[in-house]
């Protein structure tokens, strides 16, 4: 299996390069000569999982919303500016958090190579980390060279980002849309969110964005006949109908702040807490794969695969975009 699992990073590589060839490893090793800018965001990032092991998820979950809109811009890090309306002010963002342990990166960084290290390429970067801290070492490369975006509309996060109530067809086009295939969808799908964090192996979620497939679902009272019927009724002691808004529960049962493949066995009991995770059964080439990624190692390794695809998602390179000194802000002109 070890075999199989440098296999699918060889392969993300050779993809990375041949999307432009702009990303590379070890991009800030002369640019930065004074500092490692790995190690800092790495040291970082592991110290806040440390102490609160939902930060992993959180810090997943933003690296995946700004990829979605407008590629790997740190575009969603943009803080609204008069009457604007940016990423981070939609719907489907404002439970979005984890912007304060990238702002420490970021100033950080820029006191020890001022203007050098992009906004973009520390959300990258401490996404993997935050996922690698469980397991003390890197889970897949990261790619830097990213410039910042200058653009973000809050108007362009809800037609990019997959909904937790999308059926397959909608998933496919729109992880199509970005470049990703139906392994890339599988493999991610515990990264998919709509309003709330959907980190699927390493997260939580509220009860009324379930509240649908519990009480009614086709709108005469029922519950969707997908979901196991021992699971809704547990889930329905957990929700209530009417919901409380603030009622949290497991989306990976047992397993929530730990990062592994639980998600597929649960899925494959049909216990999946969304529409679109039941939807990745209903196709049949998906269905296979969610049973093959049950397996830990080889999910580990087609994870990592599509990681390495998601971060490459349209990045702006050299003089495409720039590098912020604050990640809230762009640089005045």
């Amino acid at each position: 299996m070890r075999r199989s699992i440098f296999g699918f990073l060889f392969v993300s590589i050779l993809i990375v390069g041949c999307m432009g060839g702009e990303l590379k490893m070890k991009y800030y090793e002369k640019r930065c000569s004074s500092v490692s800018v790995e190690t800092t965001v790495r040291d970082i990032v592991w110290s806040k999982v440390a102490a609160n092991p939902a930060m992993a998820a959180k810090l997943l979950r933003l690296h995946y919303h700004d990829c979605f809109v407008r590629g790997c811009d740190g575009s969603i890090l943009l803080d609204p500016v008069q009457n604007s309306t940016t990423e981070k002010t939609a719907g489907p963002n404002r439970s979005v958090s984890g912007y304060d342990v990238i702002d420490e990166i970021k100033t950080a960084l820029e006191s020890d190579c001022p203007g050098i290290v992009s906004c973009a390429d520390i959300l990258a970067l401490a996404a993997r980390d935050a996922v690698s801290f469980q397991f003390q070492k890197e889970m897949w490369p990261v790619f830097t060279g990213r410039k910042d975006g200058a653009v973000s509309l809050a108007s362009e996060v809800g037609v990019n980002l997959p909904s937790a109530g999308a059926n397959f067809t909608t998933l496919v086009t729109q992880f199509g849309n970005k470049g990703l295939d139906i392994h890339d969808l599988v493999a991610l799908s515990g990264l998919m969110d709509i309003e709330t964090i959907w980190a699927h192996t390493i997260g939580t979620s509220r009860c009324v964005l379930v509240a649908r497939r519990l009480y009614n679902f086709t709108g005469v009272g029922d519950a969707d006949p997908s979901l196991n019927v021992t699971y809704a009724n547990e889930l329905r002691k957990i929700c209530p109908n009417p919901q409380i808004p603030t009622t949290t529960l497991e989306m990976d049962p047992n397993s929530s702040l730990s990062f592994d493949s639980d998600y597929y066995q649960a899925l494959n009991q049909n216990k999946g807490l969304f529409v679109s995770d039941a939807a990745l059964l209903t196709n049949p080439q998906s269905a296979q794969i969610t049973q093959v990624l049950q397996n830990p190692s080889v999910f580990f390794a087609r994870f990592a695969r599509s990681m390495v695809q998601m971060g490459a998602i349209e990045v702006l390179t050299d003089d495409q975009g720039e590098v912020r000194t604050n990640c809230r802000v762009v640089n005045k002109q």
